[in-house]
């Protein structure tokens, strides 16, 4: 259903399903997925592509144009959503900064109210950020992480798989997979219960702890860790975490957090 107040270029490509409330502004470049819901007030500019089933909360902006002095509105850019995505009042969503480029959001993930994606974000499958996470440009995210609210991230953060990310911190290194991330820059142990909740068996978990100790407990840098990695034998979700060590070159790592050594975040008990 299209309410009568919306505005809808011509051009613009919206399956039949899709249903669109008041006073909703969608320009010509957009095009919206089978069975999504563009609410009241919303407004889709730009160079915009939308999966299938959707939800485009009350007053969002996707697709305006990035937060970037350099940045000239003939350029080409655009902001790509997967599937299943539910995008909540007032978040914004910017499109890339440079012609070609994108901001990327994948399938089935949870944008809380206020939430802001900078130029050229890409979000991961099943991520949730809650309400004010602020991630600037180039921010990268991994599969299933979840961002705490008032969160803040410096432009070409990376976030691995499974993190969680504590609520009022603020990131200008790189998270690394499986951890649970907090303050400034600063990892408090492993994210135990979202590996349990996500299907991590015990030999799994282990794995990931000897990973973790032999990074951030054994007393060595991340050069030393990362050379070390290479004598052990790893699964696939070892090689992840070392795989995103060995990435993490123009941010850094984030550190571990000297007030909670030892404390029980990673424990099995």
């Amino acid at each position: 259903m299209l309410h009568p107040t919306a505005i809808i270029h011509p051009q613009a490509q919206l399956h039949p399903s899709v249903s669109v409330g008041p006073y909703a502004v969608i320009e010509g470049a957009a095009v919206i997925g089978e069975g999504c819901t563009i609410s009241a007030h919303a407004i889709i500019t730009g160079h915009v592509v939308i999966g299938k089933n959707n939800i485009i909360g009350y007053g969002a902006i996707i697709g305006g144009e990035p937060q970037d002095f350099a940045f000239k509105s003939e350029v080409k850019s655009r902001v790509v959503i997967g599937d299943g995505n539910r995008i909540r009042e007032y978040v914004t969503i910017h499109r890339g900064t440079t012609e070609g480029s994108e901001t990327v959001v994948g399938d089935g993930c949870f944008l809380m109210a206020g939430a802001h994606l900078a130029h050229n974000v890409r979000l991961g499958n099943h991520v949730i950020l809650a309400n004010n996470a602020l991630l600037a440009g180039h921010v990268h995210v991994g599969q299933r992480v979840f961002i705490g609210g008032g969160s803040v991230f410096h432009q070409f953060v990376r976030v691995g798989d499974y993190a969680i990310c504590q609520g009022l911190s603020g990131f200008g290194k790189d998270v690394p997979p499986y951890v649970l991330a907090a303050d400034k820059n600063g990892v408090a142990g492993l994210n135990v219960v979202g590996l349990r909740r996500n299907g991590f068996t015990t030999v799994q978990r282990a794995e990931i702890k000897r990973a973790f100790d032999l990074l951030y407990r054994a007393g060595k840098n991340t050069t030393q860790a990362l050379a070390a990695s290479q004598d052990e034998e790893w699964t696939n979700v070892g090689r992840t975490f070392w795989d995103f060590i060995a990435g993490a070159k123009k941010r850094g790592l984030c550190d571990l957090l000297a007030t909670r050594r030892g404390g029980g975040v990673e424990s099995e008990e």
